[in-house]
């Protein structure tokens, strides 16, 4: 990998610190104002559903411009998220605004990667921007925590500039105005993000024609042979990842007696697990034998379930690890062969913003589905049980879809296949030749 590479990973990561740090920070906002504890998982709500309704839009706007001035422009967005809260606006409608930047960056990060890298290096290339991802989680939920402690907050609303009131005057401000420099600093690399050189493609100048653009563009992903089973598998991890950082908050609460802090240090280890796996992956499993992986998406919902006998801490640990890394190893070569599957067929942008619409749009109706069973008064250990049915039933259907795929169209399948090899011997040449 050359530096280009890096410094795309590092925008990358100083702008996922930033939002995994705003969402501590926007949670003490509403705290502050004394607002429904009820209230509060509205915040990822909203952030998502911009994912969800923008989705049309952004990957048109990501392939008709360069990537790195998408993810610059997509940094202002945020950096405005972080000012208008900061004037007081209620932190759902902010955080929806971040949400809309983080929606338009998101085709861009990930669209990058195909325009810039041969398609052998798209593995490694997710298990990179995956682990670092994680490492923003972990890092940036404890960033927030860290800036709106008592202590450190009074430290930094020491500061002060002569003869100017800033208006700063309560630790979630304080917090705000540290995160909106990590922004900065996000949008500083991405001044460097180098061009790829890709051909820009036509945006439509009609909202309605972009809308059955993106209506097509699902379509003929859906409809491809691996596109489908690869996005299939992505829609289904999102969703169940998202509301996995849930259930192991009330189960670790059940089982083992946990706060909310040390259950948040529990989804840490799981998000450790997830690095880990993807490490591997990224290692271990070329892009054309990515579908390879999918059994592992099988073996995480069985090893879910076990969750409902464990009451110690020392075999959590090593459970909750597993589960991430399982969870890593499968999701990273899918998400790379749907990335080079969406290249081909309609551009970069386009494909991942039909990856987000669809694993966003899985997110909210798998954390509905799980909301409805505990307000329906069913124990976490049931809702467990079920949750790790649903995971392995699904990625098994998955399995035998792709195995029918393959039966009735073995040579298309395997030309699909054997393509990213042939087509990175030409891509090769080139990278190398324009360097």
């Amino acid at each position: 990998m050359n530096l280009g590479f890096y410094i795309i990973m590092a925008a990358q990561f100083f702008s996922s610190l930033a939002d995994n740090a705003l969402l501590v920070a926007a949670i003490a906002m509403l705290m502050q104002s004394h607002e429904p504890s009820w209230l509060t998982p509205y915040l990822k709500f909203f952030f998502v559903l911009s994912y969800v309704i923008l989705a049309p839009y952004v990957g048109a706007i990501a392939d008709r411009l360069p990537k790195g001035q998408v993810m610059l422009l997509s940094n202002t967005v945020k950096i405005a998220g972080c000012g208008v809260m900061l004037l007081g606006v209620n932190p759902l409608a902010a955080y929806a605004l971040v949400g809309l930047g983080a929606a338009a960056y998101s085709p861009a990060k990930y669209g990058i990667l195909t325009e810039y890298l041969p398609p052998t290096k798209l593995v490694l290339a997710n298990g990179w921007i995956e682990g670092l991802t994680v490492a923003s989680i972990i890092l940036g939920t404890v960033l927030g925590g860290v800036l709106i402690n008592q202590a450190v907050a009074e430290r930094l609303l020491a500061f002060d500039l002569p003869l100017i009131d800033t208006g700063i005057n309560t630790p979630p401000e304080a917090a705000l105005c540290v995160i909106t420099g990590v922004y900065a600093v996000a949008a500083l690399f991405n001044l460097y993000v180098p061009l790829t050189g890709a051909p820009i493609k036509h945006l439509h100048g009609s909202p309605v024609a972009t809308l059955k653009d993106f209506y097509r563009c699902n379509l003929r992903l859906w409809r491809d042979k691996l596109g489908q089973i690869s996005l299939a598998v992505t829609t289904l991890f999102w969703g169940v990842g998202a509301t996995l950082q849930f259930i192991v908050i009330e189960w670790s609460r059940a089982a083992l007696g946990f706060d909310l802090s040390k259950a948040a240090l529990l989804q840490g280890v799981v998000a450790l697990g997830i690095a880990a796996g993807a490490i591997a992956a990224s290692l271990r499993i070329p892009l054309h034998r990515s579908v390879r992986v999918i059994p592992m998406g099988i073996a995480m919902g069985v090893v879910v379930m076990a969750m409902v006998v464990v009451r110690s801490v020392w075999v959590a640990v090593p459970l909750m690890v597993l589960i991430g890394a399982l969870a890593g190893f499968f999701v990273v070569p899918m998400n790379a062969l749907l990335q080079h599957r969406g290249h081909n067929l309609m551009g970069a942008g386009r494909s991942i913003a039909v990856q987000n619409f669809n694993e966003n749009l899985s997110i909210l109706a798998i954390i509905a589905l799980y909301s409805v069973l505990l307000g329906g008064g069913m124990s976490i250990y049931a809702v467990i049980v079920l949750f790790g049915l649903f995971v392995a039933g699904t990625m098994t259907l998955v399995l035998l879809w792709y195995l029918r795929n393959r039966r009735l169209n073995r040579r298309k399948i395997d030309r699909l296949l054997s393509f990213a090899r042939s087509e990175d011997y030409h891509h090769h040449r080139r990278f190398h030749s324009e360097s």
